[in-house]
């Protein structure tokens, strides 16, 4: 299973942008869900495929009724809309006024996201941008179903600092308490930097550095390009070659870092619950399993 959740601390760094230019270029199916309990931005800036307007009642709106009566992943793709280069999305709230009708809901879509990868219909990987987090933030009751909890940040001195102590408070909450480099617990809390290209292996580095050093529990995995351009591209505000973009490319590198370091570890586990879900059919439905075996004879 893979559900990777992004967020911020605080400031602009672009958590949206980030979100469409990661699940773009996913090595995998994707569906991109915009989980931010204050509104999403896709219903604003994106065409959907038809060329048209996306339908801002058909996302996280539409599935709180849904989810109330329970939530089986497949039915996520009922409330997907296809943007216009293709990208599955799980169009966002209009208003924060709107997340009271997901009250108590989270923890159901975290649970349903992160099964979905293991659906035998339409397998897919979730990417969940769940905007500015805080610590009474909704959103933060999808991160004990997440594989990855990204936060995005900027490398300005208060913006690195305020990622480090959100590190540090979503370490506590989700693993108990601070750990070091050598005790990565699950979720993986990993830190995205958004920086020049000219100095971003450097000061990732230093970054990852005094994260370890604070014991936050997290590490930087990858930087994405600080490119305005490439996100008015990604955005349709701008005419240009996209894939050419150092957003873009910067995007398919933490991409493939990511997948390449944890890709095996989610097959691994879809097929531990593909295993136990069978298990758990056979062992209290054993009559289902017998009738199907004769209706295939």
């Amino acid at each position: 299973m893979a559900l990777i959740a992004l967020a911020a601390d605080k400031g602009s760094p672009g958590v949206t942008t980030a979100a469409v230019a990661l699940a773009a270029v996913w090595p995998r199916r994707v569906l991109l869900a915009e989980t931010d309990p204050a509104g999403g931005d896709l219903v604003y800036r994106s065409a959907a495929a038809h060329g048209g307007p996306l339908n801002p009642n058909t996302g996280m709106l539409s599935i709180a009724a849904t989810a109330r009566r329970g939530l089986v992943p497949d039915q996520l793709w009922d409330h997907v809309q296809p943007l216009s280069g293709g990208l599955e999305v799980l169009v966002g709230l209009g208003i924060a006024e709107q997340a009271a009708g997901l009250a108590g809901l989270w923890p159901t879509l975290g649970h349903a996201f992160a099964s979905l990868a293991d659906s035998p219909n339409a397998a897919a990987d979730v990417i969940a941008d769940c905007g500015r987090i805080s610590g009474d933030t909704p959103a933060v009751e999808l991160f004990p179903h997440a594989s990855l909890v990204l936060l995005l940040s900027r490398t300005e001195p208060e913006a690195i600092a305020r990622v480090r102590d959100r590190a540090a408070a979503l370490a506590g909450k989700l693993h108990g308490g601070p750990r070091g480099a050598a005790s990565l617990a699950n979720p993986v809390i990993g830190v995205v930097l958004i920086a020049d290209t000219g100095n971003a292996g450097k000061l990732a580095s230093q970054v990852n550095d005094m994260l370890v050093h604070a014991q936050t529990g997290a590490r930087v995995v990858g930087t994405l390009a600080d490119d305005p351009a490439g996100a008015d591209q990604l955005a349709g505000r701008r005419r240009g070659r996209l894939d050419k973009s150092l957003l873009i490319r910067s995007a398919r590198k933490v991409a493939a870092d990511l997948y390449q370091q944890y890709g095996a570890a989610w097959a691994a586990s879809a097929q531990a619950n593909q295993v136990q879900q069978a298990h758990h059919v056979q062992h209290n439905h054993p009559g289902q399993m017998q009738g199907h075996a004769g209706a295939g004879t």
